[in-house]
């Protein structure tokens, strides 16, 4: 808080403004500064402090910022009948941070927005350290003026809060100018972080700091601990907050991150959370029958805040939970866990261990995958027949917009020019050197970034033709590198064949892909693209957004300038540029609204037209990097015709098998044979219902046969074989024929068998089942409870 040139008096500090380096080579400009320099340095000595510094912050100037900077200073001086001029006063302060006599803090110094203060710390402060960073400037070509000198800007902010030379700047520095500046400018602007990647080049930070401030600042800051994942959630510190920790740190070795972050959502947030609401004070995982069923079906149903578009008001919706069953399921891995690990640790789990409240029968996620099945289906269906021409819109949009960007650029400021069937306007910027083209509608005077347009509408090709070639993953597309494309020489032929190396992603398996030609010339474009001058694809170190950390710089395929610094393409701009060409296509679904695509539909499309198209199934589990051959045939869509051709396919097939001579036409003797099968059919007792052409295999001995089938009108007559056969047992018996008793005694069973089947098809056709006559509930009236009607008999 106190340096050297702070602590100098008024007369030092005078006198070392008229030397070098800080004399101004104009006499009036050099006038200009003393004169507000000794007004100020007056007006600051009426405060309280050691030094300048400390009257500097008694002043309450630093709530007086922007533009009203000058107003107290302003009055004191009219006060004493002195001149007040702003300009003066202005130059004076100008002169005055340079030095360093005085620091004002980083949120007054980005709300003043000097535009001299960027030259003024490169003349007076730091001359070496700015020459090396104009350096580091030229050196890359991809970073152009309206983006240098924003970043130079930022650099010198740093400076004049902090003191000192480049050198001197920390990585903590950095991250208090960023916070500071998004709060007070949340919109951001050129060269947002580009200075912190030039004084990472200039070695500013050694050799172990981060590459980039996103490392630092933003949502990329790496995975959080089991306690924070918890206290998302706002769970009241007790034993059962303390349980939920530890037993996400207990799993945390064996499952990734994006699982941690799912158990967290699930037993902190749906599970935990959710009975604290409703019971406050609990403290036990011994959960009452009726606290469990309370739970349960809260959990069933889900509350979302929808905002009108018409009137913008926001209310809370109540939708049913799709992913009921997979919560209930966690839960209750999670009190098994417990009862297990309490065997093993009593000391520490076996407090703990509970009776789970989710039975197994709950856990049926049949109908569910069904209902998924179904819908996803559904969208496979209706995207795939438009799939064609959504590629074929999304190539004339990049190709309408490059032609847009080109006219516009050989354009003078306020010219009118006409591409791609559009007449526009090139907008006057008021810096010349912006890095964006922008134009506007004549007609209308709306302004549009023609370079926004088309990077937009080149990666959305660029998304959409890759997807759709090769069925990979988003997140798979995200980490494409330029050393993933390679070539294979078959021995055979010796003809080259361009393949695509797919990384380790959700399976941890690697892959090879065929590149078509098509998918070649994508790939060749994309390379093109984001080349540098000297023909090096640019390394960046990319975030993965599902584990939460940071991989080592790559040759990434989608990458893009922004601010002048590379970037890697965020999975959410992957989505809003799909968005925004969908929006121009004009393709609808069944019903007539809007079509959407996700990444994930263009995995679905490519499986269904591969398999379709004769492509085995095991193949394409092999090229979508499925562990299982069932989770490839869940992504591929149904169709109606698919399934009658199917069953064509299998009769053909059938045929084929069969002997060619089934399959002539009958004569008419073979005609009158299988009639005459029918008519013999029938039999005294009832009918018989063997198949054509076959024998009898009880020698016509009906009543064995369980193929009989008989008649009610019949029962007199099977009583009658039925007597007949106990008499002709009795009589066997007295004359000493045992063999004869034997077949006897099988026909006899077979008598009473059909016998039985007579009563109970008799049973079932005579008996009338009473329902019942439905009743009525009580209907509240406007007075009471009005009685049901009575209800006629």
């Amino acid at each position: 808080m106190s340096w050297y040139h702070t602590t100098q008096p008024l007369d030092e500090v005078l006198q070392r403004l008229q030397a070098l380096p800080f004399r101004a080579d104009n006499d009036k400009t050099q006038q200009y500064r003393l004169r507000g320099a000794e007004k100020l340095l007056r007006w600051m000595g009426t405060f309280p402090g050691a030094d300048w510094q400390q009257r500097w912050l008694a002043s309450g100037q630093e709530q007086s910022s922007g533009a009203d900077w000058a107003r107290l200073p302003s009055q004191w001086l009219t006060g004493r009948g002195e001149s007040a001029n702003a300009g003066v006063l202005s130059s004076g302060l100008f002169i005055l941070i340079c030095a360093d006599v005085i620091r004002p803090s980083l949120s007054w110094l980005t709300s003043r927005r000097s535009r001299q203060l960027t030259a003024g710390m490169a003349q007076y402060r730091d001359f070496d350290g700015f020459a090396q960073l104009d350096q580091a400037i030229a050196a890359d070509s991809g970073i152009i003026a309206a983006n240098a000198q924003p970043a130079k800007a930022r650099i010198a902010v740093i400076l004049a809060g902090k003191g000192g030379h480049l050198a001197d700047i920390t990585v903590g520095d950095c991250v208090e100018f960023y916070d500071v500046h998004t709060r007070i400018r949340p919109q951001g602007g050129p060269g947002k972080t580009l200075f912190y990647a030039l004084l990472h080049r200039l070695g500013t930070f050694g050799p172990h700091a981060p590459s980039t401030l996103r490392a630092l600042c933003g949502p990329a800051q790496g995975q959080l601990s089991a306690r924070q994942l918890v206290d998302r959630y706002d769970l009241a510190s007790g034993p059962i907050r303390d349980l939920l920790i530890d037993y996400l740190s207990e799993r945390r070795p064996g499952v990734d991150y994006s699982t941690l972050t799912n158990l967290a959502q699930v037993l902190a947030g749906l599970f935990w959370a959710d009975l604290q609401r409703h019971h406050p004070g609990i403290a036990s995982l011994h959960l009452a029958p009726e606290v469990a069923i309370g739970w349960k079906e809260r959990l069933k149903t889900k509350t979302r805040v929808v905002t009108d578009p018409s009137t913008g008001r926001r209310s809370n919706v109540c939708s049913p939970r799709n992913s009921t069953a997979g919560a209930l399921s966690t839960v209750r891995a999670f009190y098994l866990d417990i009862s297990q690990w309490a065997l093993q640790e009593p000391t520490r789990w076996g407090p703990w261990a509970a009776p789970c409240p989710i039975k197994d029968t709950e856990l049926s996620i049949k109908k569910e995958k069904q209902a998924v099945k179904a819908r996803m289906d559904q969208r496979t269906r209706e995207r795939l027949p438009v799939l064609p021409t959504l590629i074929r819109l999304a190539n004339e949009a990049r190709r309408a917009a490059a032609q847009r960007l080109t006219a516009a650029e050989a354009a003078q400021p306020g010219q009118t020019f006409t591409a791609a069937g559009q007449t526009l306007r090139r907008c006057s910027m008021y810096r010349s050197a912006n890095a964006k083209v922008w134009a506007e509608d004549p007609a209308t005077s709306v302004r549009r970034d023609l370079s926004m347009e088309e990077s937009d509408a080149f990666w959305a090709w660029a998304a959409i033709e890759t997807l759709s070639r090769t069925g990979i993953r988003i997140e798979e597309l995200m980490e494409l590198t330029h050393q993933a494309i390679s070539s294979y020489r078959l021995p055979s032929t010796g003809e080259l064949v361009p393949l695509l190396q797919i990384a380790p992603s959700k399976t941890d398996a690697e892959r090879l892909l065929l590149v078509d030609p098509e998918l070649a010339d994508v790939l060749s474009a994309i390379v093109c693209r984001i080349r540098a001058p000297n023909g090096a694809v640019p390394l960046l170190a990319a975030y993965d957004y599902s584990e939460k950390t940071w991989m080592p710089p790559m040759g990434l395929l989608f990458q893009r300038s922004i601010g002048g610094q590379q970037h890697a393409f965020h999975p959410g701009a992957i989505y809003q540029m799909f968005a925004r060409a969908l929006a121009t296509s004009g393709l609808t679904d069944a019903a007539g609204q809007p079509l959407h695509f996700t990444p994930h539909d263009f995995r679905r499309m490519f499986i269904t037209d591969a398999i379709l198209n004769g492509l085995p199934p095991h193949i394409a589990q092999i090229i979508c990097g499925h562990a299982d051959i069932a989770t490839t045939m869940g992504y591929k869509a149904v169709y109606p015709t698919e399934a009658i051709d199917a069953h064509r396919a299998f009769i053909a097939r059938r045929r084929a098998m069969r002997p060619g001579e089934e399959y002539r036409t009958p004569t008419d003797d073979e005609w009158e044979a299988f009639l005459a099968h029918f008519e013999r059919r029938k039999v005294s007792v009832g009918t018989c219902a063997r198949a054509f052409n076959t024998p009898c295999i009880h020698e016509h001995a009906c009543v064995r046969c369980s193929l009989l089938r008989p008649d009610r009108a019949q029962r007199p007559r099977l009583e009658e074989i039925r007597d007949n056969l106990n008499d002709r047992i009795a009589e066997a018996h007295h004359e000493g024929w045992l063999g004869e008793i034997e077949g006897l005694q099988v026909s006899l069973a077979g008598a009473q068998q059909k016998l039985t089947q007579l009563d109970a098809t008799t049973h079932r056709l005579t008996t009338t089942v009473n329902i019942g006559m439905p009743t009525f509930a009580h209907i509240a009236g406007r007075h009471g409870t009005a009685s049901p009607a009575p209800i006629p008999p």
